[in-house]
């Protein structure tokens, strides 16, 4: 144990004697030198060997940085450009037919009508059996149906009607139900009216003449 405490006081004194550290404070951009010696009792092997450390910067800039410093950029301004309302015939209207019912439809406007089979929210569809179509100054009418007319329309939702209550009784049966019952639906935009403009038509003057003979 002695032998041992004598061996490691005798490595660090010779550390302390034969190492030397230089550094210039002054300067920080300098590298610092450390430099090792042999122990004198063996001057023929002696060696030098030196290490020297750079020191690392104490902040870096980053990309972030540059760009927070730099100028901000001028936004420019645009103007969004008016939205174009589409334009129909003053009064326009038709009359189509839906899962066997008549319905008079007008361009913009909602209408709810029987569920339509296959048919999601947001679908575009076509209605071709236009019976009818009218204006402030003509109509339309169809021998069943106005050639080339279509009503397109987008779907908005799929929903259900107000309950129904179904009662059923038996006299003298001891047989009562009570049930309920919600037809589903579905709810419609009309987009436009169109291909009705080559088929023959019928305006008031028409039915002035009419009347005169």
């Amino acid at each position: 144990m002695a032998s041992a405490t004598c061996s490691l006081s005798t490595i660090c004194t010779s550390f302390a004697t034969h190492c030397s550290i230089t550094h210039n404070p002054k300067n920080p951009s300098s590298s610092s030198n450390l430099t090792f010696s042999s122990p004198s009792r063996f001057p023929s092997h002696s060696h030098n060997l030196s290490f020297s450390f750079s020191p690392l910067p104490k902040y870096s800039y980053s990309a972030v940085a540059v760009a927070n410093t730099s100028e901000p950029q001028t936004s420019q301004t645009v103007e969004p450009s008016p939205v174009q309302v589409p334009t129909w015939e003053k009064g326009l209207f038709a009359v189509v037919m839906i899962g066997g019912r008549q319905y008079i439809v007008h361009p913009g406007r909602w209408l709810v009508v029987q569920r339509l089979k296959g048919a999601k929210a947001k679908d575009k569809i076509a209605l071709h059996k236009v019976l009818l179509v009218g204006t402030d100054t003509s109509t339309y009418i169809g021998k069943p149906i106005v050639t080339n007319a279509v009503v397109y329309a987008t779907v908005e939702e799929q929903g259900l009607d107000d309950k129904v209550i179904v009662f059923k009784y038996k006299r003298k049966k001891h047989y009562k139900r009570t049930i309920g019952h919600r037809q589903p639906n579905s709810r419609i935009r009309i987009n436009s009216i169109m291909g009705y403009e080559n088929y023959p038509k019928v305006t008031l003057e028409d039915l002035k003449k009419d009347k005169d003979e």
